[in-house]
């Protein structure tokens, strides 16, 4: 079995750092190939950059699918291009807030999301409300450490433990989901730390990806997520002509 984990964003130590994640929980006979698309921001932390992420993931999602991918995930917490990459690829695709929130549900009753920047709190609620039920995320709350510091900023773990805590008590909840691919290292320690079930969405999401397969399931190809029509793309976009 071979699962393709894209890091939406072009930093490639962010990639060695998604890679170790989906690694390290991947069963027996499991490959796991971490890519970085050739095209795309640094990181993503806008709306801006969210968009202009996803070409770069689709041409990773395609280019996977050339090379015998079974599935796919996507290691950016806003989950970009998620449902294109669905009409692409032939085996199931997840996205990490997809896979955490879905995990934290199963464990408590309501989890609070600990983030990276205040502004990327809404598309978080954005993806709570369509992925879990009403009242399961219990709160967003960020560390305002941007993503590609996290490695660097001798700070990052003491902030987030420290958020991580404070989410707990204020939004009453039970489990604590780390929202940002790069948090993905410091989920033992928060865990440790509060003694409650901590999720990162890579691991949750490389196990949904290889249970899926597992299970004989793939993204259906009735109505919405079916191939995408055929059709021409000009400019920039003239690679991502549909036939």
């Amino acid at each position: 079995m071979r699962i393709q984990v894209v890091n939406p964003n072009t930093t490639e130590s962010m990639t060695a750092l998604i890679a170790a994640s989906a690694r390290a929980v991947a069963g027996p006979g499991t490959v796991v190939d971490a890519v970085t698309p050739a095209m795309g921001p640094a990181s993503i932390e806008s709306h801006y950059d969210e968009a202009l992420a996803v070409p770069g993931v689709l041409a990773a999602i395609a280019e996977g699918e050339r090379s015998g991918a079974d599935g796919h995930v996507l290691a950016c917490f806003g989950d970009p291009g998620l449902d294109a990459a669905r009409e692409l690829a032939t085996g199931p695709v997840v996205g990490i807030a997809e896979a955490a929130m879905h995990a934290a549900t199963l464990v408590g009753r309501g989890f609070s999301v600990v983030t990276t920047l205040s502004r990327t709190r809404g598309r978080a609620h954005d993806l709570a409300a369509r992925y879990v039920a009403a009242g399961a995320c219990r709160g967003v709350h960020a560390c305002d450490i941007p993503v590609l510091e996290l490695e660097t900023d001798p700070a990052a773990r003491k902030r987030v433990v420290a958020l991580a805590r404070d989410a707990l008590d204020r939004d009453g909840s039970d489990v604590v989901v780390l929202g940002c691919a790069g948090l993905a290292a410091l989920v033992a320690d928060v865990a440790d730390e509060l003694g409650v079930p901590v999720i990162d969405g890579v691991a949750a999401a490389t196990l949904l990806v290889q249970s899926l397969i597992t299970l004989g399931l793939r993204t259906s190809a009735r109505g919405e997520y079916a191939r995408p029509p055929a059709k021409r793309y000009t400019g920039l976009l003239g690679g991502f002509t549909t036939s």
